[in-house]
């Protein structure tokens, strides 16, 4: 087996690739800090222990570990153009991204359970998720993503690779390793959008349908204030909602208007990087900025004794 290549970051800019490296190492350094910050708080802070940030350190947890196994490809191509990856390091590396991809998807899922259950029910709220039941859920999102992943890099061991192995993005995804096969993909390709569909497909509906629940409930509420201090409490989680889906929806909606042979590849790089580097980046900014707590409690990690002196919680 032949190594695989990987492609160019960004096609036509390849003589500026060393500049082009600066905003990413930025945004890596940026979603790393800004992940382990989340966590680190939340696991320190027992008053932190309580459903939605629990849910918040899931979600940061697998932004960091989608960030690690996307943003060191990258950097090795722009830094010493090194673009060969060996059969096994590109799928392993197919199987995290994609897992981190799916864990995430479901995080935000149940972090739309939680806020529709703190709405419509908030007196039963603290019954409903206890410790137990987060548990139960962490557990069944990673028992999911695990039973729909493992079979991809199994099934793609069977096929054989003997035509063009340059891939068309700078890490190894399951939709452009099938295509390079030379054998008969139609059970890959079967089950690689029966995951997607199973995954992300359906737990987009069901946030929508928890938003339709939850926007239901705001319109019963008789003071305007009320509303919108009830609306308040979304906006993070709708901003982790719109910064996940959104570019895979653009993405796909270009796909199908354009198709791909004629989109332009720099467009089509962009957005799949937007994919997958944006969210893990901004997650942490957003929920800082809009959440309170994690700001004053990442403030006293900073500055532990200026925030002791002058600031309350």
């Amino acid at each position: 087996m032949r190594p695989w290549h990987d492609a160019l970051c960004i096609p036509g800019l390849e003589g500026v690739h060393v500049w082009i490296s600066i905003p990413f190492c930025v945004m890596f350094f940026t979603t790393l800090v800004g992940n382990m910050s989340i966590m680190t708080v939340i696991l320190q802070e027992q008053t932190l222990h309580a459903p939605m940030y629990l849910f918040l350190a899931m979600l940061a947890a697998s932004d960091l570990g989608l960030s690690l196994f996307t943003f060191p490809t990258m950097l090795r191509i722009f830094w010493l153009d090194a673009r060969e990856l060996t059969f096994s390091v590109c799928f392993t590396q197919m199987f995290f991204i994609h897992s981190f991809q799916d864990f995430e998807s479901a995080v935000i899922l149940a972090m739309a359970f939680d806020r529709y259950v703190a709405i419509s029910h908030p007196l039963h709220y603290c019954s409903i998720f206890t410790n137990s039941v987060i548990a139960r859920i962490g557990l069944a999102i990673v028992v999911r993503t695990l039973t729909l992943q493992v079979p991809l890099p199994i099934l793609l061991r069977r096929l054989c690779f003997c035509n063009s192995n340059v891939l068309s993005h700078s890490y190894c995804l399951h939709p452009d390793l099938i295509k390079l096969s030379c054998s008969n993909t139609e059970i890959n390709s079967i089950f690689g959008l029966f995951v997607v569909l199973s995954t992300m497909g359906l737990d987009f509906v069901l946030i929508i349908l928890s938003y339709f629940l939850i926007l239901k409930t705001v319109l019963t509420i008789a003071s305007h204030g009320g509303r919108l201090k009830a609306l308040n409490t979304c906006i993070s989680h709708l901003c982790a909602v719109i910064l996940f889906f959104t570019p895979m929806i653009c993405l796909l909606s270009m796909i199908h208007r354009f198709g791909k042979k004629k989109l332009p590849a720099q467009v089509y790089m962009l957005l799949s990087y937007l994919h997958f580097l944006i969210p893990p980046m901004l997650n942490p900014i957003v929920y800082s900025v809009k959440t309170k707590e994690i700001r004053a409690r990442i403030l006293k990690l900073v500055y532990p004794k200026k925030t002791s002196l002058g600031c309350t919680f």
